[in-house]
C-alpha cells in the first residue's frame, strides 16, 4: 500500500491508507449518482404518492424549481470540493469552512444519514420483488427474506474494487432510464395518437400560481428528498479521473430534473392533473405500472415492477458505497479507530468500513423482523425521511462552508459569482427548505400532523449532531493530535492554518 508523506505537525494522526486513484471516469461516476438518487424509486413512487398526499397539480414545477435552486448550489459546492478533495465528501467541506467542531458533527449525521436512506431501500425492496418472485416461482417469500438476499448481494459488492459495482449500478440505471422515458413517451403518446379526449395542457402542470398553494410546503419538502444523492460524487474524489466529479454531477442534476419534471407532467397527461391526483390516491405506486399495462402492455407492466425493486438494489449499494467512504475517512484520520481505515490489498476497498454498514443494516433487518414491524409503513418511510432530511441539512451546512472557505487566503482566486454570490444565495434558499420540511415533516412521514414522530425524527437527528461535535471537542483537548488531522485525509498540501472557524481561531498544538 502506498504512504503519503505526513504533513509537519500532524504526527501519529495521519493515516497512510489511501483508495485506489483514477478508477472512475464520468459515465461510471454518472452511473453511481443516478443510482443512488433512484429514478424509477421517484417515478414511479414518489411522484404518485406526492400528488396523492400534498393534491398539488404544480408539481412539475416544484421540480423544476428545486433543479434550479441546486444549479445554483453547485458552483460553490464544486469550488469547496476541489479545495479538499476526499471519502470525506461533505463532512471535509465542512470542517474545512466552519472548523473542525462543527465537521464532526456533519460527519456523525452523514454516516448516519446515509445508513438510513439505505435501510429505506431495505424496508421497501421485499414488497416490491417478493410479488413478482411469488409470480415467477411460487414461492411466497417474506419481505426479510428478499431483503437479506439483497444485503448479501450489497455487502459483496462492497468490498469489490469500486469499479465493479460501478458496472453493476451502470446496467441497473440504463434499464431504469429507458423505461422512464418509455412510460412518459406513451403517456404523452396516448394522446396524440389514440384520440384521447383530454387535450394536453402544460397550464396547471407549470402555473406559477399553484406555488401559493398551502400544500407548497409539503411538495417542496418531498421534491427536495428525490434530488438526494445529487451529491455523492465528492466522496468518489480520490477515486475519480481529473475532471470527472463536476462533470458526473453536472450531467446528473441535468438528467434527472429533466426525467423528474417531465415524467411528472407526463404522469397527468391522458386523464388531466385533476384526475391523476385521484388515481394516485387510489393505485398509489402502481400508478405508472397499471399506466403501462394500458398502454404498452403487460411486458411492460412487468418491466416498471421489476425495474422499480432494481432501483431499490441499486440505490441500496449506491449509498453502502457513499457510507463506507465517509465511515473509512473518519477512521483515516482517527476520529473513529484506526483499524477501520483498512482497504483491501487487491480491491483497495475500504473492507471494514464496508463491513460495519452490512452489520448495521443486518441488525435493523434483523430487530424489524422479531419486533413484526410493517417494513413499508415503519421502516421505509421513517428512515428514508429522516436520510434525506439529514442529507438536506448537510448540503446546507456545506453551501455556507463554501462561502468561507472560498475566501481563504491559501485558495485559489475565482470569480465573485462561484466564491460568493452562488453559496450565499444557496445557503438562504437551502436554510429556507430545511425550515418548511421542519414544518411539513409530518407529511414527508406520512403521520398524522399530532404525531410525535414529525418532532421525534429531527430531534434525534440534532442529538446525533451534538454528539458529534462534542466527540469533536473532546479530541481538541483530549488528542490535540487527532484533532489537528480532522478533515486533512490525505492532502498534505493543504496548509497548517486549515480554519478551526469562519474566523481563524488559533490551532492546537
Amino acid at each position: 500500500m502506498s504512504k503519503t508523506p505526513s504533513p509537519q505537525g500532524a504526527g501519529p494522526a495521519r493515516v497512510p491508507q489511501l483508495l485506489r486513484a483514477a478508477q472512475l471516469g464520468t459515465g461510471p461516476l454518472t452511473g453511481v449518482m443516478l443510482s443512488a438518487a433512484a429514478v424509477l424509486t421517484v417515478v414511479a413512487g414518489v411522484i404518485p404518492t406526492a400528488y396523492a398526499a400534498i393534491g398539488l397539480t404544480a408539481l412539475p414545477l416544484v421540480f423544476l424549481l428545486v433543479g434550479a435552486v441546486l444549479a445554483v448550489f453547485m458552483p460553490g459546492y464544486l469550488a469547496a470540493a476541489r479545495v479538499c478533495p476526499s471519502a470525506g465528501g461533505l463532512y471535509t467541506v465542512i470542517a474545512a469552512g466552519l472548523g473542525r467542531v462543527p465537521g464532526v458533527g456533519a460527519a456523525w449525521l452523514a454516516v448516519v444519514g446515509y445508513l438510513s436512506v439505505q435501510v429505506a431501500a431495505y424496508g421497501a425492496v421485499g414488497s416490491a420483488l417478493g410479488p413478482l418472485i411469488g409470480e415467477a416461482t411460487g414461492w411466497r417469500l417474506p419481505w426479510w427474506a428478499v431483503a437479506l438476499s439483497c444485503w448479501a448481494l450489497v455487502s459483496t459488492l462492497g468490498v469489490l474494487r469500486v469499479t465493479v459495482s460501478a458496472k453493476v449500478l451502470a446496467v441497473l440505471c440504463a434499464g431504469e432510464l429507458l423505461i422512464v422515458m418509455l412510460t412518459s413517451a406513451s403517456n404523452v403518446g396516448s394522446v396524440l395518437f389514440s384520440g384521447h379526449p383530454h387535450p394536453i395542457d402544460l397550464a396547471d402542470s407549470f402555473d406559477p400560481a399553484g406555488l401559493g398553494s398551502p400544500a407548497i410546503g409539503g411538495a417542496l419538502v418531498i421534491v427536495v428528498l428525490a434530488y438526494v444523492g445529487i451529491e455523492q460524487g465528492i466522496p468518489y474524489a480520490e477515486e475519480a479521473r481529473p475532471r470527472a466529479v463536476p462533470q458526473a454531477t453536472l450531467l446528473t442534476l441535468g438528467l434527472i430534473t429533466g426525467l423528474y419534471t417531465v415524467s411528472a407532467w407526463a404522469m397527468t397527461v391522458p386523464d388531466g392533473p385533476a384526475r391523476t391526483i385521484e388515481h394516485a390516491g387510489e393505485y398509489g405506486t402502481n400508478l405508472v405500472a397499471l399506466a403501462a399495462l394500458d398502454q404498452l402492455g403487460e411486458p411492460a407492466a412487468n418491466a416498471v415492477r421489476l425495474l422499480f425493486g432494481t432501483s431499490l438494489i441499486a440505490a441500496m449499494l449506491a449509498f453502502h458505497n457513499t457510507g463506507s467512504r465517509y465511515v473509512f475517512s473518519l477512521a483515516r484520520e482517527r476520529v473513529l479507530p484506526a483499524w477501520i481505515a483498512r482497504t483491501h490489498t487487491r480491491t483497495a476497498a475500504p473492507i471494514w468500513a464496508s463491513a460495519l454498514q452490512s452489520a448495521a443494516v443486518a441488525a435493523v433487518i434483523g430487530a424489524y423482523t422479531v419486533a413484526g414491524w410493517d417494513p413499508v409503513t415503519r421502516m421505509f418511510y421513517l428512515f428514508g425521511a429522516a436520510g434525506g432530511f439529514a442529507v438536506l441539512c448537510l448540503l446546507t451546512a456545506t453551501s455556507l462552508a463554501a462561502v468561507f472557505l472560498l475566501h481563504g487566503p491559501d485558495q485559489p482566486r475565482l470569480g465573485v459569482w462561484t466564491r460568493l454570490i452562488c453559496p450565499i444565495v444557496a445557503t438562504v434558499l437551502l436554510a429556507a427548505m430545511v425550515a418548511l420540511a421542519l414544518v411539513n415533516f409530518a407529511a414527508v412521514l406520512g403521520v398524522a400532523e399530532t404525531s410525535p414522530l414529525r418532532w421525534e425524527v429531527p430531534a434525534a437527528l440534532a442529538v446525533l449532531t451534538a454528539a458529534g461535535c462534542a466527540r469533536g471537542l473532546w479530541l481538541r483537548t483530549a488528542r490535540p493530535e487527532v484533532y489537528a488531522s480532522i478533515g486533512r485525509a490525505t492532502r498534505a498540501a493543504l496548509p497548517e492554518q486549515l480554519p478551526d472557524s469562519p474566523y481563524r481561531e488559533p490551532q492546537s498544538a
